[in-house]
């Protein structure tokens, strides 16, 4: 397998860590980043001053001569394998695609096949550079198996690190739509008891809490409010639906992003989301409420009733805006018809 080699000199006023040194100073034309840079110091395939350096936290001094010896990105162990892909905007950096409901984003020992990344290295081929030097997509975000909606995949390392600089920042925007049993209201004296809750101008429900892996369900994650990480949705009515009313289609967007995090936030808060089998998505409603039609088409909803609909962000490497909605997948608009009843 081939290489290249990287030189450059380190400039005035270097950070008091090499591998922090490199990630400021190495051209961008290299895209190498940060999570790179360090495997390739620890590698041995870093050289200052002509001497094999291989602590990350060591100290360099401006103007010393550094060498990287970069090999040729591999061949990624997963396979390619030819299945569809809605691809919403794609260029040489990077792709956004719009997951239907079902798909795994990535293997794991219980899904070997059948996954985006399975999809997307088919889809790309020999376009795919290399992220972290083997030749795949760079996932920065997952959705749910069972949640559809839009999603944005790297094809480069310099994509990928300013990619998932923009989430560690908490700066993508990312709205959902959801279908939820209950109305969360303002003027509803119980969730203003509900620990974490507040709302904010415009009946917006704010959901402030932690997250951490449940006790004794690995599967599950729970809100605590020691411990576990920091955690904020923030949910608005859309529409309600039937007498009382009895579900909602809700928008919510994330201020961090968090595993099954808006499921976890709305069951807490008491509206579950409808069709979600982890996290009690499976109430029945009351016969008076809502069509038996709607009550039948809610009972046999087969997932969480949840899609990413928005997803906005900033080109990483041209530094343009770029923002894509998806609209609502069949299944959700049926439910939403069946909820709404006879025109």
């Amino acid at each position: 397998m081939g290489s290249r080699i990287v030189t450059f000199t380190v400039a005035a006023n270097p950070p008091p860590r090499l591998d922090k040194a490199l990630s400021r100073d190495v051209p961008e034309t290299a895209a190498l980043s940060r999570t790179r840079l360090a495997r390739l110091i620890a590698d041995g395939a870093v050289r200052i001053d002509g001497a094999v350096v291989t602590d990350a936290k060591a100290r360099v001094a401006e103007g010393a001569e550094v060498e990287i010896a970069v090999k040729e990105a591999e061949d990624s162990h997963i396979g390619p394998e030819p299945i569809p892909l809605e691809v919403v905007f794609e260029d040489d950096d990077l792709i956004v695609v719009n997951k239907p409901a079902g798909m795994v984003v990535h293997p794991a020992p219980g899904t070997p096949s059948g996954t985006l990344v399975n999809a997307l290295l088919h889809h790309c081929g020999g376009n795919l550079s290399g992220v972290g030097g083997v030749k795949r997509p760079g996932i920065v975000h997952r959705i749910d198996k069972d949640t559809s909606g839009l999603l944005v995949v790297a094809k480069t390392d310099a994509a990928h690190q300013g990619l998932a600089d923009q989430f560690e920042a908490h700066s993508v925007e990312r709205y959902y739509r959801a279908i939820c049993y209950g109305l969360p209201d303002a003027n509803d004296p119980r969730l203003r008891g509900v620990r974490g809750a507040s709302f904010e101008p415009g009946n917006i429900l704010r959901l402030t809490t932690r997250l951490a892996r449940h006790k004794t369900d690995r599967q599950r994650q729970a809100v605590v409010f020691h411990g576990g990480r920091h955690a904020v949705t923030r949910v608005r009515v859309v529409e309600p639906f039937g007498a009382r009313p009895v579900a909602a289609l809700v928008e919510c967007w994330l201020e961090t992003g968090r595993t099954h995090q808006i499921r976890v936030h709305m069951a807490h808060a008491g509206h579950g989301l409808i069709g979600d089998p982890v996290y009690g998505g499976r109430r029945k409603l009351a016969a008076t409420a809502v069509t038996p039609e709607a009550a039948e088409a809610v009972r046999a909803f087969p997932r969480q009733a949840l899609h990413a609909a928005v997803l906005g962000f900033v080109h990483p490497l041209t530094g343009k805006t770029l923002r894509f909605e998806a609209p609502l997948p069949r299944d959700m608009a049926d439910l939403i018809a069946a909820l709404r009843g006879p025109a």
